[in-house]
């Protein structure tokens, strides 16, 4: 094996079409909410919660499929596992008030944030042409949780279905371009 070029990095190219297609299904179901954020309390609730629900589901399928031996595993499981969570807990009461699905929201978002920006220098190491978008988008993550916990979009409901849809469509375009940089690697290198 050439040197410089890990075990780790070999499992995330083998299993970049799965990381590719959970990153495509991010930005589609981000580019929804971003469209969609004015819908009543208990709709935009509901499409939150289903959101993050299948967005988990697909994440576990790509983390679990890629195996424990991929870059960042148990951050991208942990991840997974946060949407799936914040879903179903949006799903069970969606008549809740603004201010449970806004703590679930920064919660969420804080959690995420902070796992990326944990996962940075490991994919600075391994895929040095897209730890920046990772950085970005938990940058990102970190600022949308910290608006909300400020109270700055009040009681405005289309602000949460407009920052999904932003974290969304964030976190896909950086793991998309994740799975396309693990492509490019050479073997030979």
């Amino acid at each position: 094996m050439p040197a410089g070029f890990s075990m780790d990095t070999e499992k995330l190219r083998k299993y970049s079409t799965w990381f590719m297609i959970y990153g495509i299904v991010l930005i589609l179901l981000g580019a929804f909410a971003i469209i969609a954020p004015g819908i009543a309390t208990i709709a935009v609730e509901l499409m939150i919660g289903w959101l993050l629900l299948g967005s988990g589901l697909i994440g576990l399928v790509s983390v679990i499929r890629s195996g424990k031996a991929s870059p960042g595993f148990w951050w991208n499981l942990l991840g997974a596992i946060i949407f799936l969570l914040a879903g179903i807990a949006l799903l069970w009461d969606p008549v809740a008030g603004a201010v449970t699905l806004t703590m679930i929201l920064a919660a969420y978002l804080l959690a995420i944030g902070i796992a990326k920006l944990i996962s940075v220098p490991h994919y600075r190491r391994t895929i040095t042409g897209s730890w920046g978008w990772i950085f970005f988008s938990a940058i990102l993550d970190i600022v949308l949780g910290l608006l909300i916990v400020s109270g700055l979009p009040g009681s405005g409901l289309w602000i949460l279905g407009l920052f999904v849809g932003i974290n969304l469509l964030f976190s896909g375009l950086a793991i998309a371009l994740t799975a396309y940089g693990a492509r490019k690697i050479s073997r030979t290198d």
